[in-house]
């Protein structure tokens, strides 16, 4: 009899697994079987829809391009922030370029299947192409302007036709890369499934619950609530094909408990109760120096991590006397003490201006080595250089003239605030040591902190006057990048864009960096895009339109090894990013994690 109800249970799993049903209790899953998460699931799951919005699922439907989390749905290649590879996933080897760049090839994974046994083919990539245009979901919005069409060549096959400017070239081949680590690809008898159903409507097929979804993953959906989300491992994925990873992720169940904040997450982690944790953790190292905990960070010493973006503050040239004055935006970010800020926002979880001087790069050796270093060196700033800052305002005649201690522009006192989210507290202790710095050269500045729901429809707005200077973050890591921040931080394209979330927040206009970004999508020769870049890089650390506060990573990657080991660490050869064991190549981690003991 017991030998029955084995059988019957193990045919109710594979039958589950097809048809994606739920299990009724999660509450004992096996400790040694499961790798739990912290800091990337708030609220509810809304659905699991990979062609849908507002899905609300972290662990099934990031789609991201400094690497997209593919335990469920799959990209066609991986990226690896770390080196900047992009490498192969549903696709079966490298793509090609057409040489006027105008057509990208490649050929998919013939290994590769869908989870109802059927093989994923050109045809798919096709309608999963078709289908985001059509309802416009995030991937028909963030490349349909660089995409013209997608197409078949047999079953394999797919050819991606970029959209053209009015001479006959790309509008940009580095966003066609984005699109190859960005966008999932779904099962197109499926797609057409939800279509029908939905009767065509474009606002039914985006937010189409998505049960009976198809996956090409090595990981499913097997328990969701408020409290809990849980994968499990798909045992037939076809990723153990030789042609990929060999072998099967070695946890059967991904599971998030849904923390209502921060501190209860970090407490999770300290107790054992979460393995890996994507969130900021102040002064993580005394978790080992002190608490002797096991736990650890990609790197022993600080920055622990890797850091990938910079937030930045933004200067408002809506205002004459910021749009006026380049000595004016110079001596304050010659001012601010970004160790402070970097000490006490980050708790050194950032490598300092000193460490790595400041340009238009992340800290990464691979766009580290994309400008000339000795080229901008006389240009570069590490900080608190009150002297150096007061000597350029009294060199520019900005100057207190009445006495006040204060310094005046036109006759009137200069007069500024920083701003940031209220509650935001890292980045309000930022603008914090940006207001001091004023202070010691006689600017004006106060601080401001609007609630979140007010700084989101001012900031974006390109007309605003209220905001002087004001924090937001450039883009982290992408294929397309870093032109994609260069052309944030100065790109003229943004310039007047309501409701701007893209770019170049502070309005800054310069026609000789405008033209040199355009040039760098085109641009193959590395020694040519090296002196777009140095270039750049030059106009920058001169005019200054905005300055980072601080390097940061986009991902957070602690893990507590009393359960597992053999997480990626900066110093184990293996090359594998710290991106939570679930974004991008980073998903390789799974495939190498070991039992303790």
């Amino acid at each position: 009899m017991k030998k029955i109800l084995a059988i019957l249970l193990a045919l109710t799993m594979v039958v589950s697994l097809g048809a994606v049903a739920f299990a009724d209790d999660v509450s004992e899953l096996p400790r040694e079987e499961t790798l739990y998460f912290a800091g990337q699931q708030w609220g509810t799951v809304n659905t699991w829809n990979p062609i849908g919005t507002n899905q609300n699922n972290a662990m099934a439907c990031t789609n991201q391009t400094f690497g997209s989390r593919t335990l469920m749905f799959e990209t066609l290649y991986m990226y690896d922030f770390m080196t900047g590879n992009i490498l192969p996933l549903l696709a079966g080897g490298d793509y090609t370029w057409s040489d006027d760049m105008t057509q990208l090839s490649f050929s998919l994974n013939p290994a590769a299947k869908w989870s109802d046994g059927t093989p994923v083919t050109a045809a798919d990539v096709v309608r999963t192409w078709d289908i985001s245009v059509e309802v416009g979901n995030s991937v028909g919005i963030g490349y349909g302007a660089y995409i013209d069409s997608v197409e078949a060549d047999g079953d394999l096959g797919v050819v991606i036709n970029a959209a053209l400017n009015e001479a006959g070239q790309p509008i940009n081949p580095l966003k066609v890369l984005d699109f190859l680590v960005g966008g999932f690809i779904a099962q197109a008898a499926w797609i057409d499934t939800v279509v029908e159903r939905n009767g065509g409507d474009a606002i039914g097929i985006l937010n189409d619950a998505a049960d009976d979804v198809v996956w090409s993953g090595p990981y499913t959906k097997y328990f969701s609530d408020d409290q809990k989300v849980v994968l499990i491992r798909d045992d037939n994925y076809w990723g153990q094909d030789a042609s990929l990873w060999g072998k099967l992720p070695v946890p059967k169940y991904i599971a998030h408990t849904i923390y209502a904040d921060n501190p209860a997450g970090e407490i999770a982690l300290k107790a054992g109760e979460v393995d890996v944790c994507q969130q900021f953790i102040g002064n993580i190292q005394n978790l080992w120096l002190e608490d002797d905990l096991p736990i650890s960070t990609y790197y022993e010493e600080a920055p622990y991590g890797v850091c990938l973006t910079m937030p930045t503050a933004w200067y408002n040239m809506n205002l004459p006397v910021l749009a006026e004055n380049t000595a004016l935006r110079k001596a304050i970010a010659l001012a601010v003490d970004y160790d402070t800020i970097i000490a006490n926002a980050m708790t050194n979880q950032s490598p300092s201006f000193g460490e790595v001087p400041r340009s238009l790069m992340n800290p990464t050796a691979g766009e580290q080595a994309l400008f000339d270093h000795d080229a901008v060196a006389d240009l570069q700033w590490a900080g608190n250089d009150i002297d150096g800052a007061n000597a350029l305002l009294d060199e520019a005649g900005l100057v207190d003239t009445d006495g006040d201690g204060w310094r005046e522009y036109n006759g009137e006192k200069i007069s500024l605030n920083a701003c940031c989210p209220n509650g935001w507290t890292d980045w309000q202790a930022s603008m914090e040591v940006v207001a001091a710095a004023g202070d010691k050269i006689g600017v004006e500045i106060t601080t401001l902190y609007p609630e979140w729901d007010i700084y989101q429809t001012v900031f974006t707005n390109p007309n605003q006057t209220e905001y002087a200077i004001y924090m937001w973050s450039p883009d982290s890591a992408a294929p397309s990048d870093p032109w994609g921040r260069v052309n944030q931080f100065m790109g003229k394209d943004f310039v007047g864009a309501e409701n701007n979330w893209s770019g170049n927040w502070g309005q800054y206009v310069n026609e000789e960096a405008d033209a040199l970004i355009k040039q760098i999508p085109l641009t193959t020769d590395e020694a040519a895009l090296i002196d777009l870049y140095t270039q750049l890089t030059e106009i920058y650390l001169t005019e200054v339109p905005s300055f980072s506060l601080m390097y940061r990573p986009s991902v957070f990657h602690a893990v507590n090894e009393s359960v597992w080991t053999n997480f990626p660490a900066g110093d184990d050869g293996r090359g594998i990013p710290p991106a939570d064991c679930t974004d991008g190549y980073g998903i390789a981690a799974l495939y190498e994690l070991e039992l303790v003991g």
